[in-house]
């Protein structure tokens, strides 16, 4: 299994090539729209439907990093390992 840290996931889908390393315990919808290869109003949608964790923070939307990687283990049915930094 192929693990990228969130930055070269975002740097990927935006076409970015500027390294820097990230290392977020709350993630914007965007971010993690990157992480999950899938569109931002998906996981806006998987937010509302209660299948992707997320925290309000303010007016700001976050999702934790670990709710991604339960998210994924729910997809699978099995433990995903996070990656490692």
């Amino acid at each position: 299994m192929v693990h990228m840290d969130i930055d070269t996931a975002i740097r990927r889908r935006n076409g970015a090539r500027r390294e820097q390393k990230l290392d977020k315990l709350l993630l914007k919808p965007e971010e993690a729209a990157a992480l999950l290869s899938i569109g931002r109003s998906k996981v806006y949608e998987l937010m509302s439907d209660g299948r992707l964790a997320s925290v309000r923070i303010d007016a700001s939307r976050r999702v934790p990093f670990s709710a991604l990687v339960e998210f994924v283990e729910q997809l699978q049915g099995q433990r995903v390992e996070a990656p490692t930094k």
